[in-house]
């Protein structure tokens, strides 16, 4: 006869096994909740390849475009919001890779510069 511990599990181990799948079993399914499109909901949101603020939020942290099931944008305005991007990427308004961020701390514009400098006063 051998002395060699039994490969049947303890009543105790097995009585732990069963508690937790009781109670994964009576945990609530709570279904994720669908997510509408910023720019479907407020008619006044327009995408613009200059909105570098808005841009800014379906990016992400690698300078990836974000997919439409992390941000609840629709095909639509998917399309428009990722032809934004690049256009903004081209004219160096966005970074198009993470490191850049790193090299030179890259932050995003907060206004363009567009109203005319006021001239000092002599008086």
């Amino acid at each position: 006869m051998s002395t060699q511990p039994s490969s049947t599990p303890t009543p105790s181990a097995t009585a732990q096994a069963t508690g937790a799948q009781r109670k994964k079993a009576r945990r609530r399914y709570y279904p994720p909740r669908k997510k509408a499109c910023p720019f479907c909901v407020e008619k006044g949101l327009a995408i613009d390849y200059k909105n570098i603020p808005l841009l800014k939020r379906f990016i992400g942290e690698q300078m990836k475009i974000e997919p439409r099931r992390k941000t609840g944008v629709c095909a639509k305005h998917q399309r428009r919001l990722a032809t934004a991007i690049k256009r903004a990427r081209h004219l160096a308004l966005l970074p198009f890779v993470p490191d850049h961020v790193r090299k030179t701390g890259w932050t995003a514009p907060s206004e363009p510069a567009l109203a005319p400098p006021t001239p000092p006063a002599n008086r």
